[in-house]
């Protein structure tokens, strides 16, 4: 009976140890969400205001075209001028 009632005693001691240890964690838990939170608006804050204090980007111009060519520029004119050039296709 003794031994018994050591070890509900051990297991009692250890419930709420668990108990404590899961509330410990708990609370860092939580602070450190409330840490985050607070640093995410902080640099929010700071961002909106750098982009606010900042003029507003000039998108690029717009990048040319190159000249289509002719509708007679097909592979067999092309090849036509290589062989005129003396080059074997």
């Amino acid at each position: 009976m003794a031994e018994k009632s050591k070890y509900e005693a051990s297991a009692q001691f250890a419930k709420s140890q668990r108990a404590h240890d899961a509330k410990k964690a708990t609370s860092e838990y939580e602070s450190a969400a409330v840490a985050i939170r607070a640093k995410t608006e902080r640099l929010k804050a700071l961002r909106l205001a750098r982009d606010a204090a900042a003029p507003p980007i000039q998108p690029a111009a717009p990048k040319r075209k190159a000249k289509k060519k002719g509708a007679g520029d097909s592979l067999s004119n092309f090849l036509d001028g290589q062989a005129k050039e003396g080059r074997n296709g």
